[in-house]
This record gives structure tokens, C-alpha cells and sequence, in this order.
């Protein structure tokens, strides 16, 4: 297991270019289900979660090959259809293979996937859904089982905006029979990167970016050849981390249409950002000020930027309030940061952030992939030394973080721990 070390208070400067996002290529990878044949992805990162769905799909029967910039999947000798648990406990995302599986080969048995650190992420809505098309799904032991000779479209109202939810019926109703509407749907930009994917199969998807979303099954899909999104949460992360250390990053690759929410509450904290050609340039001339946030789904504040922007307000000029709307357990970062001198007090689902001259360095312990950017981001900006430890948090979601902060000046290792 490795840990990450920092000695903090050095300003970033440079350039650094976006990988492409885990949460637009996960259910990406699930929709190659869909179809037989080899189906070719562009920017894909190098993650754990990554090397999850790998092996995931590799169990189900296909071929798989990795390049440099070319994630080739095989479908066509798929003929197992289990995801077992061991595999769905260490990502949720696991799941979306349910949809893919039951439209294609009308069975699916999926491990539950059990509890979730940022708090309780139940799949009913998924489940409801798939049932209102026609599928059958029982509990056995810890699994779902679910048949459906022909899935059938449906009109699904999604009590909550899921994600997840929304991927895994899109795809199932790619294939269904007749029209499936999905109302209060997401409108996350990988629902969008999804549709997109699934369009250039052959699907026929409306009101992709809208809360409903109209899919006309088609009888067979073709194989993909499509590039991933950038990833938004990296962006945002790097953004943070040069108004943290009051620096001068240019970030390249990333669409700032994807993150406006963060980047207003940014410029409202004294952050100037600009945009030159491809790049969006990122500076912070003067001590940060407070600012109220509160999390909801997409286009409001994103949930998987609120530990890094909380990071940042235990350094600003007065008290901000942080509300946290959508996981009821992702404060888990806080006891961490007051380690490293954050003033923080949690009521409910709210933090008061007062903030501080100074952080110092300490040995911290990452909880989830979010909370261990957030506590990179302290480190960065903290007097002294900061260890990172448990980061294998870290790897699920961001592709060699610590080179690419390195490369901006950060001082930053990487040690077996």
C-alpha cells in the first residue's frame, strides 16, 4: 500500500492537460454489452476502477486489449451473465452491466452492491424500472436475478434523478420494444457522453441533457468507436489546487461549460479564471473569501467537489457554509482537516468553515476517492510536511494525480508505505 507525501507551499504554475472521465467510461465499457463485435474507446484513464470493469467484463467471456490510447473490447464470445460480488463491493458501477445483459441476452444475475462509505446508494430504481419494461427480478441470497424474454418500452418516472438509474435503463431500452420515456431523469454531462455512444450504435435517444429522455428500441446495435469526455471532477480538482496554492495553471482539455456552477462559486472566492484557445487559465492574486455552496445534481454543485472545495475554504477570509444535499455521510474529510489545523464545525448535513492563516502538516487517512483529492489539496497548501495514507482512494478516480501536480511544481511524492 502506498502513501502520499507533500511539502506544502509551493505555487503551481504551468500546464496540465485533462484525463479522460472514469464516470463516462465505466457505463461506456457496460453499453459494449449491447452489441456483439469489437468495439474500439479513446481516453480512457488508467484506474483501479478501471481494472474492475476489465475484469468484470473478461469474466463475462470477453476479449480484451489495452494500448496507450486504445481500449479494445470484444462482445461477440460473451456467455456468462454474473457479476459476482466480489467484484460489484469494490464498485458500484458493477451494476451497470444489469441492463446490457438483460436487453441483450434477456438474463442477468447481479450482487447487490451493499453499502457505499459517502452514505446508502440503493439500485430500487433500477430495479423498478427494468420491471415496468417487463423484466422478472427476484433476491436470492444477495443477488438479482432477472429474465425477460423481450423487454418492452415503458413510461418510468425515476423518483430521484439517478444516475446510475438513468444509464441502466437508457441502455436497457436501447433494445426494448417500442418507446420507453424516462421522466426526472439525470442530466449529468456523461449521461449526454452516454447517449452520444449509444446514438452512434444506432440508438434512437431524444432529450439527451433534458430530464426526460425518450428512447425508441431498435432490434440491434452496431459496435463503437467513440473518444471519452474529459473529466469534469479532475478539472475541477486542479482548478483547485491552483486558487489553493495561489497559482498560475493553465488546465487544457477540460469544457468549463461542464463545471460552471464550480467555477462561478470560484470567481465569487476571488479566483480569476480566463479562457485562451483549448486552455482555461486559473489565478488567485489575493487570499480567498468565503462562500456559501450547497450540493445538488447536475447543473448544481457537484457532490464530487465538495471535500476539494471545502479544502479550499479552510483558507479563506471569513465562515462559509457547505450543505450537502445528496450523500447524508461525506463529511468523513472533515475529522482529517482538523488535523491539519481546519476549523470546522458539522450540524447535519451542514459544515461552518471557518477559515484559517495557515494549515500545517500532518498524517491524514484518506475515507473515499473525493476526501483523499480534498486532503492532497490541504497538503499542497499546508506549512511543512503532509502524509496521505490509504490512497488507493485515490486511484480510482484520478490517473496519476501526484506526476501531473509534480509537473506544475507541486513538491509531491509517492511512497510504498
Amino acid at each position: 500500500m502506498d502513501k502520499i507525501i507533500i511539502r506544502g507551499g509551493n505555487r503551481l504554475h504551468g500546464k496540465v492537460l485533462v484525463s479522460g472521465a472514469k464516470n463516462a467510461a465505466l457505463p461506456l465499457i457496460c453499453a459494449a454489452l449491447l452489441a456483439p463485435g469489437r468495439h474500439r474507446f479513446h481516453n480512457v484513464p488508467s484506474l483501479r476502477d478501471i481494472d474492475t470493469i476489465e475484469n468484470l467484463l473478461a469474466s463475462l467471456g470477453a476479449q480484451i486489449s489495452r494500448g496507450d490510447d486504445l481500449f479494445e473490447i470484444d462482445t461477440t464470445a460473451v456467455d456468462r451473465f454474473e457479476a459476482p460480488y466480489d467484484m460489484v463491493r469494490k464498485m458500484r458501477a458493477s451494476v451497470l452491466v444489469l441492463g446490457p445483459l438483460l436487453a441483450r441476452f434477456g438474463r442477468a444475475r447481479v450482487s447487490l452492491p451493499g453499502g457505499c462509505a459517502i452514505g446508502a446508494r440503493p439500485i430500487n430504481l433500477h430495479i423498478k424500472g427494468l420491471e415496468a419494461m417487463g423484466a422478472e427480478i427476484e433476491l436470492d441470497h444477495g443477488y438479482l436475478n432477472a429474465q425477460a424474454k423481450k423487454l418492452k418500452g415503458a413510461r418510468i418516472h425515476l423518483d430521484l434523478p439517478t444516475v446510475g438509474g438513468t444509464e441502466n435503463l437508457m441502455m436497457a431500452a436501447a433494445l426494448a420494444q417500442g418507446t420507453t420515456v424516462l421522466e426526472n431523469a439525470a442530466c449529468e454531462p456523461e449521461i449526454v457522453d452516454l447517449a452520444r455512444a449509444l446514438k452512434s450504435m444506432g440508438a434512437h435517444i431524444e432529450g439527451e441533457g433534458t430530464d426526460t429522455l425518450v428512447i425508441e428500441g431498435v432490434p440491434d446495435l452496431g459496435t463503437l468507436d467513440y473518444r471519452v469526455m474529459p473529466d469534469r471532477i479532475e478539472a475541477g480538482t486542479l482548478m483547485v489546487a491552483a486558487a489553493m496554492t495561489g497559482g498560475d495553471v493553465r488546465i487544457q482539455g477540460m469544457i468549463p461549460q461542464h463545471l460552471k456552477s464550480l467555477i462561478g462559486k470560484l470567481q465569487d472566492a476571488g479566483t480569476e479564471i480566463t479562457y485562451e484557445a483549448e486552455t482555461v487559465r486559473v489565478r488567485r492574486p489575493r487570499r480567498i473569501e468565503a462562500v456559501d455552496i450547497l450540493t445538488l445534481p447536475y447543473p448544481g454543485f457537484p457532490t464530487d467537489m465538495q471535500a476539494q472545495f471545502m479544502a479550499l475554504m479552510t483558507l479563506a477570509k471569513g465562515a462559509s457554509v457547505i450543505t450537502e444535499n445528496v450523500f447524508e455521510n461525506r463529511f468523513m474529510h472533515v475529522c482529517e482537516m482538523q488535523r491539519l489545523g481546519a476549523d470546522i464545525t458539522i450540524d447535519g448535513n451542514t459544515a461552518i468553515i471557518k477559515g484559517v492563516k495557515k494549515l500545517l502538516g500532518a498524517p491524514v487517512m484518506a475515507t473515499d476517492l473525493r476526501a483523499s483529492a480534498s486532503l492532497v489539496l490541504c497538503g499542497l497548501a499546508a506549512e511543512n510536511t503532509t502524509e496521505v495514507k490509504r490512497i488507493y482512494h485515490l486511484d480510482r478516480g484520478y490517473e496519476r494525480l501526484e506526476e501531473k501536480l509534480r509537473r506544475l511544481g507541486a513538491d509531491i511524492v509517492r511512497v510504498p508505505e
